[in-house]
C-alpha cells in the first residue's frame, strides 16, 4: 500500500510539477505529515525531489527526470476501459485503481501532451445518470461483479414486478450493464433455459438494486460459447420494446405542442410523433401517431400535453382521458380544503 502511494506521489510530480504539501495530502487523501514522511523515503530512495518555501513553494522534481515505472497491472489495465466513467468505476469498486491508470498514462506523455490531456479533462465530462433521477442503492453490485469476474454461479432472492413478488434463483452470471444511472444483470441458468426453450444459452435481465439476497458459489459459472454481451442487451432492448408497444395512438396537436414534445415525452415517442406529421389541418391542427403501451399509461402522457392535444383514437384511450380530465374538473370545482 505504501508503495503504491509513493508512485502515486511521485507520478502526480512528474506529471502536474510543482505542488504543495496540501495539495499532494488531498489528491492522496493522507495527511500532511504523511506526506512529509513520503518525501523523505523518495529522496533517500535518490529520487532528485526538492522543496521550495514560500507562498508560491512546494515539492517539485529536478527539471528533467522522468520515473519509468509506468507500466500498468493487470487490474489497472481492465479498469482502463472505464477511463471515461469515474462513477461507474468507483460504483465498481475500481475508482482508486482507475486513478493511478491515469496518473501513470498522464505520466508517460510528453510534456505538451499532457498539458492537452489536462485541458480536455477540464472541459468534457461524461455523465450517465438520468435528470431529476437518483438511482437506487445497489448493495449487492460488488457481489455481482465479483461473481461475473471470477465466473461464479449465483444464488439470490430477487424481487419482481409479477406475482409472487419475491422469488429464488440460482443463475450463471453472464456480464453487467449500466443503463442510464441502473445497473443490470445479464444471466442464465436451468430455469431461465427451461422457459424460453434453449438450453445453456438463455439470458434474462435482472435489475441489480432488485437483488434482496446474494450468495456467490463455489461452483464454475457456465457461459454460453460465443456471448456477446453487447449484442445480448440490445437484443434485450429491441424485445423490450416490442413487449410494451401494444398499438398506436393518434392525436390531434397544435403546431407549438409538436414543436415542444421532445421536452415533454420521452425521445422515442416525440421522434415517432414528428416523423409521421402530417400537414395541418383545417382547424390548423396537426395528426400524429404515438405508440401505445397501455391504455392508463398513455393516458397518463396525454394529460401532460394539456388542452393542446385531443386523442381521436383508439376509443378506450380516447375514454381513459375524458374520465380523468372530468374527474379532475369536479375536484376543482369543489371548494378548496381547509389547511391546518
Amino acid at each position: 500500500m505504501r508503495a503504491s502511494r509513493l508512485l502515486s506521489l511521485l507520478l502526480l510530480l512528474q506529471a502536474r510539477g510543482r505542488l504543495t504539501a496540501q495539495q499532494l495530502a488531498d489528491e492522496l487523501d493522507v495527511s500532511i505529515r504523511t506526506v512529509y514522511r513520503d518525501v523523505e523515503s523518495l529522496s533517500a530512495a535518490g529520487v532528485p525531489l526538492y522543496g521550495e518555501a514560500g507562498h508560491e513553494g512546494g515539492y517539485r522534481l529536478v527539471d528533467g527526470y522522468r520515473t519509468r515505472l509506468t507500466g500498468l497491472t493487470s487490474e489497472e489495465a481492465e479498469a482502463l476501459f472505464l477511463s471515461g466513467l469515474p462513477g461507474p468505476a468507483a460504483d465498481l469498486g475500481l475508482g482508486g485503481v482507475l486513478a493511478t491508470v491515469q496518473l501513470k498514462l498522464t505520466a508517460a506523455l510528453p510534456e505538451e501532451l499532457r498539458d492537452r490531456a489536462g485541458r480536455i479533462q477540464q472541459r468534457f465530462h461524461l455523465d450517465t445518470s438520468n435528470w431529476y433521477d437518483a438511482a437506487g442503492p445497489t448493495p449487492h453490485l460488488a457481489g455481482v461483479v465479483r461473481a461475473v469476474w471470477d465466473q461464479r454461479r449465483i444464488r439470490m432472492r430477487y424481487r419482481r414486478w409479477a406475482e409472487p413478488r419475491e422469488v429464488d434463483r440460482t443463475l450463471d452470471p453472464y456480464g453487467v450493464v449500466l443503463k442510464s444511472g441502473r445497473w443490470y444483470l445479464l444471466a442464465g441458468g436451468t430455469e431461465t433455459a427451461a422457459r424460453q426453450g434453449t438450453p445453456g444459452s438463455a439470458a434474462r435481465t435482472y435489475r441489480v438494486s432488485q437483488i434482496l439476497d446474494l450468495e456467490v458459489l463455489d461452483e464454475p459459472a457456465a457461459r454460453p460459447e460465443g456471448f456477446d454481451l453487447a449484442e445480448q442487451w440490445g437484443s434485450y432492448l429491441a424485445e423490450f420494446d416490442r413487449r410494451r408497444v401494444q398499438g398506436e395512438a393518434v392525436l390531434l396537436v397544435t403546431p407549438e405542442l409538436l414543436a415542444r414534445l421532445p421536452h415533454l415525452l420521452e425521445p422515442s415517442l416525440a421522434r415517432a410523433a414528428r416523423a409521421g406529421a402530417g400537414p395541418p389541418g383545417s382547424d390548423g391542427r396537426i395528426r400524429v401517431a404515438i405508440p401505445l403501451e397501455s391504455t392508463a399509461h398513455t393516458a397518463s402522457l396525454v394529460l401532460r400535453l394539456g388542452a393542446e392535444a385531443e386523442v381521436v383514437s383508439p376509443p378506450g384511450l380516447r375514454r381513459a382521458v375524458g374520465d380523468a380530465v372530468r374527474t379532475l374538473a369536479d375536484t376543482y370545482a369543489r371548494r378548496p380544503p381547509e389547511l391546518p
